[in-house]
């Protein structure tokens, strides 16, 4: 079985990407780890953000896929948005999917969605079992590496989905007595 992507995207956060990156150039985003913001996926122009040693690369999310779509090669332009996670976040998260969407709302004050009136929201999927051992012959890539031009397999890239619910299922409502 081949390595799933660690990151998905939903059509809207495609959808604000785009628009942010017409407006900005190209991005990057890191899900936070904490601090004033809380943890919330943050979007930067690229280069912006010092990314760390130890921060982990989730996938690069290319902004010209439809639904369903994966990247057949990866690019360093501008319809490449690297998704990038603290080391130590990515330890308490690396067993599951994150999801990135976009919601109504005020984006946190150092993501350059804020104005937008909509926001980024990270969901997370957890990987079957079968899906943890793929990722486990495949390690991440880290800061260091990208920092002297390593760059990910495009076998794991990250693909659109329609709606978050699609990647990230909602478990059944349980009833009275179950």
């Amino acid at each position: 079985m081949p390595a799933p992507p660690r990151v998905v995207v939903t059509v809207d956060a495609v959808a604000l990407l785009r628009r942010l990156a017409d407006r900005h150039g190209p991005l990057m985003m890191h899900q936070s780890g904490g601090c004033c913001d809380g943890s919330a996926p943050m979007c930067y122009p690229d280069g912006e953000f010092v990314v760390g040693d130890r921060d982990v690369l989730l996938g690069v999310l290319d902004l010209r896929l439809a639904v369903g779509e994966t990247s057949p090669t990866l690019r360093d332009d501008g319809d490449a948005v690297p998704v990038w996670i603290s080391g130590s976040q990515f330890e308490a998260w690396k067993h599951t999917r994150l999801v990135l969407d976009v919601v109504p709302g005020r984006g946190s004050g150092f993501s350059l969605e804020a104005p937008e009136g909509l926001r980024f929201l990270s969901r997370g999927a957890v990987f079957t079992d079968d899906e943890n051992a793929a990722l486990s012959d495949s390690p991440p890539l880290l800061g260091r590496d990208w920092a002297a031009g390593v760059r990910p397999d495009s076998a794991t890239e990250p693909s659109v989905t329609a709606e978050a619910a699609d990647a990230c299922p909602v478990p059944p409502a349980r009833t009275a007595g179950s």
